[in-house]
């Protein structure tokens, strides 16, 4: 599967397709929600947020093989970080828009300043700067799915 390229431009173009009244394909997540959603992994990828380790050690690494391989992530996953309930923090999609561009900027800014940084993501371990980009690229190709926002 073809993923998103990791580049603000490009998840802009499709992010601006993209309207408060638009329903997702699968799962009950609002539009903005995910926007928002979207923005939390950027944050995680950061090392915000106060994250466990979900599974067992000997787990990762075959995590981080489903990371780097070109499966795509499945509908209706289900984790304990990321809840379709969880209140909206904007008051429209462009704020949202807007917070989530500030987010990638600074995550691109940290990475740049600090190369050997790395964040924990509770199911796929400490992650280095070439993995989150992997990351966000499925993650976001995921949820621009969810939304058709890309084919």
């Amino acid at each position: 599967m073809n993923f998103i390229a990791p580049d603000l431009s490009e998840f802009l173009i499709h992010l601006d397709k993209l309207s408060d009244n638009k329903k997702p394909s699968w799962g009950n997540m609002s539009a903005q929600r995910m926007v928002e959603h979207l923005t939390d992994g950027i944050k995680m990828s950061m090392g915000e947020g106060d994250f466990k380790l979900e599974i067992s050690e000997d787990r990762v690494s075959k995590m981080v093989l489903f990371l780097d391989s070109d499966k795509p992530m499945a509908q209706n996953i289900q984790v304990s970080f990321a809840s379709p309930d969880t209140p909206l923090r904007n008051l429209d999609m462009e704020e949202a828009i807007d917070e989530f561009t500030i987010a990638w900027v600074d995550f691109e800014e940290l990475y740049d300043n600090n190369p050997d940084f790395k964040a924990l993501h509770p199911f796929y371990g400490n992650l280095n700067y070439e993995q989150w980009l992997r990351l966000h690229s499925k993650h976001f190709t995921h949820h621009f799915l969810q939304f058709e926002l890309m084919k």
